[in-house]
């Protein structure tokens, strides 16, 4: 029965997240964790905490330790993402975001990413991205399917 309500809470909360209420997702997850705590409650929770008391320290530590647990889940990494780019950490966030795909294909960081409009370096690296050679060959290697 314990179970039941823990994953009852954590849908709940998820469901609230997707519908962008982060408060009422915060109280969803903190009885999930206090019920049972898996390392996919801790991370939710560690999310919804950065977001609506912006304790951002408790937030990484907590995300932190469910990716310990479960290092393989994408989901942490995509929340701890969330986490830095709350806190104004773009490059970090972005860091993460990559390492969660190396996990595999989790549409929503790449959704993320696309957000954050990650471009790919420039072709010839000690060119500056402006230089038109640089621009140049990087539309025609991408329209040729090698970049």
């Amino acid at each position: 029965m314990t179970d039941y309500n823990a994953k009852d809470l954590s849908t709940k909360g998820i469901q609230a997240l997707n519908q962008g209420n982060s408060i009422a997702a915060l109280a969803f997850f903190e009885k999930a964790v206090q019920i049972e705590n898996t390392p996919l409650n801790r991370s939710y929770l560690a999310y919804c905490i950065a977001k609506e008391r912006g304790q951002f320290k408790k937030a990484v530590s907590l995300c932190g330790d469910a990716m310990k647990e479960e290092p393989a889940n994408s989901l942490h990494y995509l929340n701890l993402g969330k986490i830095y780019l709350l806190h104004g950490n773009r490059e970090d966030a972005i860091r993460i975001y990559r390492d969660g795909l190396k996990f595999g294909d989790n549409p929503q960081i790449l959704d993320e990413l696309i957000n954050l409009g990650i471009r790919k370096p420039p072709v010839i690296s000690f060119l500056a991205r402006s230089n038109p050679l640089n621009k140049y060959l990087g539309l025609l290697l991408t329209r040729l399917g090698l970049r």
